[in-house]
């Protein structure tokens, strides 16, 4: 069973999907990377974890069906949408399975509302720095040679993938020069901030992701009750993998 809707949050209207039957304990939330949509980052994900639990996939300001429009977009009100509407929804507490833009969120969602998060998973994204000292240099100066960078054919699929859904097709470029410059921006969370994690954490990072294979360690030493997953020949755009993340995020998030 699948409901596709929108909730009024916080002056926009929020996209999100709710997926498979409901089971007992929390529901996932997932959350998509920058520029990309919920069906184009999780869909080889979606069948095993809907056979197991409620799902509730969203999709943040300036991506696939939710508009950029005129609000100002941060990292912060992005968490604060999510909140939003798990009130909305009457939901206490949930999982997060956070991908990229979508780790980042996922993760101030904790830092914000740490009693709202069972089990946290946060895929291909940083945590405790600026993007300059969390990500490989050819990364902040937007290299595109660099086999770390996505590729045309990605590149290619994720502007078809916006333009199928968004309430304004022409608005891709626009949101990724919002979403770009929010998250080069970013100076992510204080070791005292992270340290107050309590949750279990899974950081799941790509050998040849965006993010620095020291700053992942970095990440998982911070956080109280954190594990680390470095994926082999794997890049950013490939870190959400079934043959490798299935068995682990599925093992992680059972209790």
């Amino acid at each position: 069973m699948t409901q596709a809707t929108y909730a009024s949050v916080n002056g926009i209207d929020l996209y999100y999907e709710v997926l498979g039957a409901e089971r007992p304990g929390p529901p996932l939330i997932m959350l998509h990377g920058g520029m990309l949509t919920f069906h184009l980052s999780f869909d080889a994900l979606l069948p095993a974890l809907t056979a197991e639990r409620r799902v509730i996939g969203v999709e943040l300001q300036g991506h696939g069906h939710t508009a950029l429009g005129d609000r100002p977009f941060s990292i912060r009100q992005c968490a604060e949408d999510v909140i939003a509407l798990l009130d909305r929804l009457g939901i206490e507490r949930a999982d997060f399975l956070g991908y990229s833009l979508g780790g980042l969120v996922s993760t101030d969602v904790a830092v914000v509302a740490p009693e709202r998060v069972g089990r946290l998973v946060v895929a291909a994204a940083h945590f405790g720095a600026t993007r300059s000292e969390a990500y490989y240099p050819e990364i902040t100066a937007l290299d595109l040679e660099s086999p770390r960078m996505p590729t045309e054919a990605e590149g290619a699929a994720m502007i078809r993938a916006f333009e199928e859904v968004a309430p304004r097709t022409e608005d891709f470029f626009a949101s990724v020069g919002v979403v770009q410059s929010v998250v080069h921006d970013f100076e992510g969370w204080t070791g005292d901030v992270l340290a107050r994690l309590t949750m279990p954490v899974l950081i799941i990072v790509g050998d040849t992701d965006f993010v620095r294979l020291e700053h992942a360690v970095e990440m998982k030493r911070r956080v109280p009750d954190a594990r680390l997953a470095i994926l082999p020949g794997t890049t950013h755009m490939q870190v959400i993998r079934p043959d490798l993340v299935l068995p682990m995020v599925t093992a992680f998030l059972r209790r």
